[in-house]
């Protein structure tokens, strides 16, 4: 793969069933919003997220749209459909059908199956990715297993093994280091992560509208759907402005297993928090609406409260400190205005338990909008320089 090679339609149709799964997650925490509910749903985001990264190594090697590779990569995208299917049920089995959690372990099973066997496809004739592929399907074995296990407890146990399984594949590659594994093209690998946190920035958006489904419009309603945009608006902002620029540059500097190294911990370990810091607000946004909406017997002055509220400031935090980590990995820049308002977001909740849950929205949209407009003014020539560059 060239080095300015760019995402084909076929990973972009991959992407889709990632939507899905966002989707579903949201849906899941949602239902009662309790801390263990946005527990299991970070645990199911941090698997999902595994079998997504996985693909975006591998079809950084090979087109993704030819060969063998389109074969495999739709089989790929049909079991990830089946874990998406099964998320519901990824804990606890509803009555009647199959049992959904062995079909969650198994759809895994085989997408991690298929990414592995098209790898070592792909790494013939190198021996030391060959040698790192062995390494890694032990993990990939561990954490399977363990999900397997999982499938056939529940409560704690079941939890347990849960958290175990993510630490066996995360931890086991982090163990196994970098060498031999390959980044050809630091736009492609760059491009791919930006559109994937799209994808879920479009998941708030989604909840934005699956919050106020059939329900009545009104002049509140609207007013907390056009902060929700704004708010997101804000995150695309604080990404795609510059940030994705300045990480995608620092990449292609780099080399071999440098490359690799910078590629494994930006991307694929620092924008999962991201990823779930976007799910987690989207599933605040959904509880506001139905807040102001008066459904469930809420009225404007109700407070948003407990996990939902933190879920809201907490996700939004999380995004920041998270960018604010990549940025220091990939360019060695501290950006002290992201990880003070990070913090200054988790700090004031319980300030904003006290506020209407209308109001509370409002106070994040400000905070983030102050937090571009200051990086707007503060960085000005150093923004469109970089992104001068880039057109150039």
């Amino acid at each position: 793969m060239a080095e300015s090679s760019t995402a084909t339609t076929l990973e972009l149709f991959f992407d889709l069933v990632f939507v899905f799964a966002l989707t579903q997650v949201t849906a899941l925490m949602a239902d009662k919003a309790t801390w263990h509910d946005l527990g299991r749903g970070a645990l199911i985001l941090a698997v999902v997220w595994w079998c997504w990264v996985g693909y975006s190594w591998l079809s950084n090697l090979v087109q993704a749209d030819e060969g063998l590779a389109r074969t495999a990569m739709l089989v790929a995208m049909a079991a990830m459909f089946g874990v998406a299917i099964a998320i519901p049920e990824a804990f606890d089995d509803l009555p009647g059908g199959v049992h959904g959690p062995t079909v969650f372990a198994l759809c895994y099973l085989l997408v991690r199956s298929v990414h592995l066997w098209l790898f070592w496809i792909v790494a013939r004739g190198d021996a030391a990715l060959r040698a790192q592929l062995l390494r890694f399907g032990l993990t990939m074995a561990g954490g399977t297993t363990l999900l397997l296990a999982a499938a056939q407890t529940s409560g704690t146990a079941q939890t347990l093994l849960w958290v175990a399984a993510v630490v066996a594949d995360y931890g086991g590659t982090a163990v196994i280091g970098v060498r031999g594994w390959r980044i050809e093209s630091a736009k492609h690998f760059a491009e791919r992560h930006g559109l994937i946190l799209l994808i879920a920035l479009g998941e708030s958006i989604v909840a934005i509208g699956v919050g106020i489904n059939e329900l009545a419009i009104s002049l509140p309603i609207l007013i907390a759907a056009a902060l929700g945009l704004t708010i997101a608006a804000c995150l695309w902002w604080g990404y795609f402005d510059t940030h994705a620029l300045m990480a995608e540059h620092a990449l292609a500097k780099v080399r071999g297993d440098h490359r690799a190294s910078m590629a494994r911990t930006a991307f694929t370990y620092l924008h999962l928090p991201m990823v779930i810091g976007i799910v987690m607000l989207a599933l605040g946004l959904k509880k506001v609406l139905n807040y102001v909406a008066g459904a469930d017997g809420h009225t404007l002055t109700d407070p948003l409260y407990g996990p939902p509220l933190w879920a809201m400031f907490g996700g939004t935090a999380l995004y920041l400190l998270a960018q604010a980590a990549i940025s220091w990995r990939c360019n060695r820049a501290f950006k002290t205005q992201r990880i003070a308002l990070g913090l200054l977001l988790i700090a004031v909740v319980p300030l904003m338990a006290l506020l209407p849950a209308l109001a509370s929205l409002g106070v994040l949209a400000a905070m983030m909008i102050a937090l571009i407009a200051y990086e707007w003014v503060h960085y000005a020539a150093y923004r469109d320089g970089i992104r001068h560059a880039e057109a150039h």
